[in-house]
């Protein structure tokens, strides 16, 4: 990919003005803008992001002197280069003092012009790169706060979009750390249907006995610590929309009372009788499979038909290591301290990020260059700020050893069997000894079952004791 750069020529002399432009727009590369003022200049600079601006020292309403120490002082990312006259050269070297990269003299040879320029931008080749990502980042590569060039995450923001403008129950899965509150947060606000808020429940974090409570509320004098009326989050979402997150933890006999909530849209608090009609939209995420759990027995059927309306699985980072690059970028941008300009990451830090595994996603990206950009001592996350896991990951144990001894077909034979004697007991024992309930588990039918019982010789009526 090319990178664009983008120079400001800021010179009051408009036929020198106009030479400088014609001679750097030769490189397709280069974009260029002018302005024949020191004022304008600065809020060019403040507003946009340039590689280099090419400076007269003498400018009406801000010198060129002036506009380096605004330079300086607000620690704009621009490399600064003066031009100047023959009998000026004291001045260029006092500009070069302040910050100035190098000094042109007029009339400016073309040659030494191209020069100065080939080595500016070489050496900021990397702050470009950053500051281009960081323009995608508010440009084409953002969507309601969800950063991806993902093809997959793309395909995600166009269900969201269309999603959005119906009131349908959507089921998000995708492992920890991936966003899902942010994919349910971005359904809400682009939604013009919902005029309330949008409530989030963490369906993992309380036990049985408060969650009623707080997705229902509850009357005064409903139990021991009750005492005042209490709403529950499905009444504060009316109108809006209720996120019921790791709804896969959510007890067999919750299940219920949530089943009939999304069936009638109506219930009643804890200890009341009065029955609460609520217009509400539900999105429910997982970090599990809800089919894996129905198979399992642990959750109801019904229950997963009502929620899985729309699904939307968000894949893990490292099957989207294009994003790797933008999101280090914005957490760097971030966790900048403030008045200070973000973290570059060097090369070889973005290498690391680039081919780590992140088991924790998108959470464990953000903590990492959290942490590199707290302990790196200048603007620079090198290899050595990064979390030790990252800078050297656990290699990967294998399952089995691997006998080359032995053909790879009996081996793998072998393997298989294994692998299926050991599903077969721990599904067995879940389901405790019934055929029927095993082979829902296994996704075989009865007859696949019993014939690998008998295969395996498995005494399935050890299993009822369970």
């Amino acid at each position: 990919m090319s990178l664009q750069r983008r120079v400001l020529i800021a010179e009051d002399n408009e036929l020198t003005c106009q030479q400088l432009k014609q001679l750097l727009e030769g490189d397709p590369k280069v974009q260029v803008d002018t302005t024949g003022d020191g004022l304008e200049a600065l809020q060019a600079l403040i507003e946009h992001n340039y590689s280099i601006v090419i400076t007269d020292l003498k400018m009406p309403h801000l010198s060129g002197m002036q506009l380096i120490e605004e330079v300086q002082k607000r620690r704009l990312p621009v490399t600064v280069i003066v031009t100047t006259g023959f009998g000026s050269i004291d001045e260029a070297v006092q500009a070069m003092r302040l910050g100035a990269y190098d000094f042109l003299v007029k009339p400016i040879e073309i040659q030494h012009l191209r020069i100065v320029m080939h080595r500016a931008l070489r050496e900021r080749t990397l702050q470009d790169e950053v500051a281009n990502l960081r323009e995608q980042l508010q440009n084409r590569y953002s969507f309601h706060n969800i950063l991806s060039k993902n093809p997959k995450m793309h395909a995600v923001f166009e269900l969201i979009s269309r999603v959005a403008q119906s009131t349908s129950t959507v089921l998000i899965e995708g492992e920890t750390g991936t966003g899902k509150e942010q994919v349910a947060r971005a359904i809400h606000e682009a939604s013009h249907l919902r005029t309330g808020p949008i409530i989030a429940v963490n369906c993992a974090a309380l036990p049985e006995t408060l969650l009623e409570s707080e997705l229902f509320g509850h009357e005064k004098g409903s139990f021991t610590n009750a005492v005042g009326q209490r709403r529950g989050r499905f009444e504060l979402a009316d109108g809006g929309t209720i996120f019921l997150d790791e709804v896969g933890d959510v007890p067999p006999a919750m299940q219920a009372k949530l089943l009939r909530v999304l069936q009638e849209r109506r219930f009643e608090r804890v200890g009341g009788t009065e029955s609460i009609e609520v217009d509400v939209r539900v999105i429910a995420a997982t970090n599990r499979s809800l089919l894996r759990l129905v198979k399992e027995g642990t959750f109801r059927e019904d229950l997963y038909y009502r929620l899985n309306v729309v699904k939307i699985d968000l894949p893990p980072l490292r099957e989207r290591t294009e994003d790797i690059p933008l999101l280090a970028t914005h957490f760097a941008q971030k966790y900048a301290r403030p008045g200070e300009a973000p973290k570059q990451i060097a090369p070889q830090a973005m290498e690391l990020l680039l081919h780590y595994r992140w088991p924790g996603n998108i959470r464990e990206l953000e903590n990492a260059i959290e942490r590199a950009s707290v302990t790196s001592r200048d603007d620079t996350i090198r290899p050595e700020n990064l979390p030790p896991d990252i800078m050297a990951p656990a290699s990967a144990k294998m399952p089995f050893n691997i006998d080359l001894e032995r053909p790879l077909p009996d081996l793998l034979r072998d393997l298989t069997a294994d692998i299926e004697q050991q599903y077969l007991r721990k599904a067995l024992k879940k389901s405790h000894g019934n055929i029927g309930r095993c082979a829902k588990i296994c996704g075989l039918s009865r007859r696949s079952i019993s014939a690998k019982i008998a295969e395996y010789k498995i005494n399935k009526t050890a299993f009822k004791e369970f």
